[in-house]
């Protein structure tokens, strides 16, 4: 097994996404990502990815041991993140800054316009692009999530989940959970069409099937099969539900 793939290897069972890794051990995403795509037998990064996943450079290097990896827990990388935000805005150490402390949560990229050459995300009274909070905001309003990097704003569409949000209400998202595997609302896609539902694991003689159910009545819920183009792009952590007065 070549060094990138045991990095690899190694990076998924500690439960890291490729940003997480880069905070952790300080190297940029794209340079983890090369190596990761790489049949490179050494690196100079090698040192700091190993000491991030507690392993030795023998070890990704040469893969003359098998390691069980520490698996963080969600709370671990939050704890881990927040040390990560609050060291970057710390006013004794960036006194010239002080806007340093400053948090930005983007628009999710659908990888082209709204609803054009890229995820469709249909009806949509406008978009939020971008949000700015500092970490003191951040630790006391939003919780259990993989990474501040992380997060990133969705703009409620539809009236499919009614009364939880309305269509153009602010949703915050983290991207870093990929995976259905408990009970909660998520922002996935089929093909390229976008959607957020409440997805119920159900199971079956033939295996646990997800079921997108919405919280509006008058939609039906759907189940996810394994021939559909399914991909999670993230958990829905926080939802604000506007009211006009």
């Amino acid at each position: 097994m070549a060094l990138g793939a045991r990095i690899r290897h190694y990076r998924i069972k500690a439960k890291l996404t490729l940003e997480q890794l880069s905070d952790l051990s300080k190297v940029e995403v794209g340079t983890i990502n090369a190596l990761e795509n790489r049949d490179s037998k050494r690196s100079q990064y090698a040192s700091a990815i190993a000491a991030a996943l507690g392993l030795t450079v023998e070890m990704i290097e040469d893969g003359t041991k098998d390691y069980d990896v520490l698996t963080f827990s969600s709370e671990e990388l939050a704890e881990r993140e927040w040390a990560r935000v609050e060291k970057k805005g710390n006013p004794s150490s960036q006194a010239s800054e002080p806007d340093d402390d400053e948090v930005r949560i983007r628009q999710y990229d659908t990888g082209g316009k709204m609803g054009s050459s890229g995820l469709v995300l249909r009806d949509q009274p406008g978009v939020i692009r971008e949000w700015s909070v500092n970490s003191e905001w951040l630790r006391h309003n939003v919780h259990r999530i993989t990474s501040a990097a992380n997060l990133a704003i969705v703009t409620g569409f539809g009236d499919s989940m009614k009364p939880l949000f309305n269509s153009g209400d602010p949703l915050l998202v983290d991207t870093g959970r990929r995976r259905a595997d408990v009970d909660g609302i998520y922002f996935f896609r089929v093909g390229d069409e976008g959607f957020i539902k409440r997805l119920q694991r159900i199971p079956t003689a033939k295996g646990v099937v997800l079921r997108a159910k919405s919280e509006n009545t008058h939609y039906d819920p759907f189940d996810i099969t394994q021939d559909m183009d399914f991909e999670v792009l993230g958990w829905v952590v926080k939802v604000w539900r506007g009211e006009d007065f």
